[in-house]
């Protein structure tokens, strides 16, 4: 079968048949990455509960503010990764330093700015209607976790280089490292092991903040050490002459954090409207929406891989390998999430066996409430994998402005308000703020594939 000089078929089922093998081998190690990461914060809600269901509730609202925080400025972060994937893929080696530092200048300040709602972290629940108590305690952990910041977003910063030149594996090792100590750190501090003092969910974020410089100096020193980035000095002033990419970063990035922050907006809101339900229901949710934060995991990592793959192919100006890039990632994420649905809708009851004793009585409104939330979720599954990786897809072209108002339109424009009217308006409480989920999510799927479709026909 004729190829070009690159190794690529011309043909377009070789097309196809090249970029799923692509997607697979980049998205795989990436997909494990994520996982490894989400499974921090899964692991840190399961060991909250082990503190009670009110530091359960308590530590679910703090969650949300810190990785509303931390999602929203690793995306505007993450427009390192299409800018570097088409530089590689266009062989303009010599702009991949300097996009770098300055990327990693963009992280500090953002990590300041973040800073401050996570210090101020009760006041904020106290006006959002949360419960003093409930606020009090969330922001032991949410003061503890703030320090933390600057370090998550320099790693994410040297994670979207190393990713972006197709080396996945690296990220994967590092951040499964991170989890571990993440776990051991808790349990050190939770309860006053060794001699460390008793903290309780405080002691939780002290744990994350130490995994978190722990990942960006294992990550730094692998850049360090790899001949591959030695010539990008990235660590070093930056140099006269190479140019200022300030402009291509906040042109890409800010839209890329603004859908971020939409989507987690709507997540957000959903948690914050559930803890005016009460207790039961909010650390219902918290369960359901960790387990399902773990699938989740998987398809931000196959939409890592989109974005990379469609980069590189793009800045080659190969178009059908563009165009296969983005769908064979589509398809090796619906494969997944369907899988995973079937998984929430067979098996609710042994998944809320990792959270709580399924057999003590008292457990029981708890236990059904999140059976029966994890049964919205196994609906939703499909679209909300093909949604991610849709819009990373069009990130790889560059594509981010459009996305972020078609964000705007399915989260706040249909999700958010449907959920609202279903929730209380229908009367249907938590179940009906979560098939409000379903709908935003849906909306959104289908617009962003359609859209990655029209601009790569």
């Amino acid at each position: 079968m004729p190829k070009d000089r690159q190794g690529i078929p011309e043909e377009l089922g070789s097309e196809w048949l090249s970029a799923l093998r692509a997607c697979w081998r980049l998205s795989a190690p990436l997909a494990a990455a994520e996982m490894a990461q989400t499974a921090t914060t899964f692991i840190d809600a399961m060991m909250m509960g082990w503190l009670g269901e009110e530091t359960l509730a308590a530590g679910a609202l703090g969650t949300v503010l810190v990785h509303f925080v931390i999602t929203v400025s690793s995306g505007i972060v993450s427009a390192l990764s299409p800018l570097v994937a088409m530089a590689y893929g266009a062989r303009k080696l010599n702009q991949m330093g300097s996009l770098t530092r300055q990327t990693l200048g963009l992280a500090i300040l953002l990590g300041i700015l973040g800073w401050i709602p996570l210090w101020y972290g009760e006041p904020l629940l106290l006006a959002l209607g949360q419960s003093g108590s409930t606020a009090a305690l969330a922001s032991t952990y949410l003061r503890a976790i703030s320090w933390g910041l600057v370090p998550a977003l320099a790693f994410a910063v040297l994670k979207n280089l190393v990713t972006a030149l197709s080396r996945p594996r690296p990220v994967m090792l590092v951040m499964l490292g991170g989890t571990l100590l993440n776990s051991v750190g808790n349990a050190v501090l939770m309860f006053g092991w060794f001699g460390f003092p008793e903290l309780g969910l405080a002691g939780i974020g002290w744990s994350s903040t130490f995994s978190f410089g722990a990942l960006a100096v294992a990550m730094g020193l692998y850049v360090l050490r790899q001949p591959q980035f030695q010539g990008f000095q990235i660590f070093w002033p930056v140099q006269g002459g190479q140019g200022s990419h300030w402009g291509d970063l906040l042109r890409i990035g800010l839209p890329v954090g603004g859908l971020v922050a939409v989507e987690f907006g709507m997540f957000a809101a959903t948690a914050l409207l559930m803890g005016t339900l009460g207790t039961t229901p909010l650390a219902a949710h918290q369960m359901a929406i960790q387990t399902a934060a773990v699938a989740f995991a998987v398809v931000r990592g196959i939409s890592y891989g989109a974005t990379v793959q469609v980069g590189q192919q793009r800045g080659a100006a190969n178009r059908p390998g563009t165009r296969a890039a983005g769908w064979a990632a589509l398809a090796l994420g619906s494969v997944f999430m369907l899988g995973v649905a079937a998984g929430f809708w067979f098996f609710p009851e042994g998944i809320v066996a990792l959270f709580l004793d399924i057999r003590d009585a008292a457990n029981q409104p708890v236990v059904e409430y999140t059976c029966r939330l994890l049964g919205v979720a196994a609906v939703f599954q499909w679209v909300d994998g093909g949604q991610v990786i849709a819009a990373g897809a069009l990130r790889g072209l560059k594509d981010t402005r459009i996305p972020f108002l078609i964000g705007i339109l399915a989260y706040w424009g249909v999700g958010l308000p449907s959920g609202y009217w279903l929730g209380f308006g229908l009367g249907m409480g938590g179940f009906g703020l979560w098939w409000g989920l379903a709908l935003g999510l849906t909306v959104a799927a289908v617009i962003l594939t359609v859209r990655f479709a029209q601009l790569t026909r």
